[in-house]
């Protein structure tokens, strides 16, 4: 009696350790999520912003801190083998529906390259996909497909979907009142230092 209790012990602890390990498996990784918000100060070592939280957030700068300007755009510019982003919702076929199209300079081709999940503006975890364009289709919108590494996905993109162009800038862009997008680090004092940021130019809100 003890020896069959023994091996069913064994038996539920090992069927419980495996369900572990295929729910450790299965479980998705951690969302992308950038700091959005508009500068209300900014020096040459620090910045603070209001998120759109309306909590003020203080961030370091330093010289590996990098700035990209972010201008209004158009459908126009979603082009075959243009180097895009797109933020988007995941579709019941396996397809995604842009909530936005960001178009990279020809000289920023490259940056982010992947497909990742991703904490959009309204707190919701969706996609980010950031690939070359191969396929293009200019019906109801854009159809196209995104190619990053060996690995694509297929994009719908609405007519009122927003379109903004992304070039290298620089510091001159931060000034208070403009809205950005931060990615941030934290560093060996436990203090969050901005890594790259896509500043508004001319008013423009990024729309990822």
């Amino acid at each position: 009696m003890h020896t069959r209790q023994r091996l069913a012990g064994l038996l539920l602890s090992t069927l419980m350790l495996c369900s572990g390990i295929a729910t450790a498996a299965q479980a998705p990784g951690k969302a992308i999520a950038p700091l959005r918000g508009t500068i209300d100060k900014v020096s040459d070592a620090q910045l603070q912003l209001t998120d759109r939280k309306g909590e003020k957030v203080e961030v370091k700068l330093n010289d590996k801190t990098q700035v990209y300007s972010v201008s209004k755009g158009s459908t126009d510019d979603i082009k075959p083998d243009s180097f895009i982003g797109t933020a988007a919702v995941p579709q019941a076929d396996g397809s995604l529906k842009a909530l936005e199209v960001h178009v990279f300079a020809a000289s920023l081709r490259g940056t982010g390259e992947g497909h990742s999940p991703w904490e959009s503006a309204d707190g919701k975890t969706n996609t980010m996909t950031n690939g070359t364009i191969g396929k293009l289709v200019n019906a109801n919108g854009r159809t196209l497909t995104v190619k990053y590494g060996d690995q694509q996905k297929n994009v719908s993109v609405p007519d009122d979907t927003p379109v903004v162009t992304i070039d290298p800038g620089d510091r001159s862009l931060l000034k208070p009142g403009t809205h950005i997008v931060l990615f941030s680090a934290t560093d060996d004092k436990g203090e969050r230092v901005a890594t790259r940021i896509s500043a508004g130019k001319d008013g423009t809100v990024p729309p990822m």
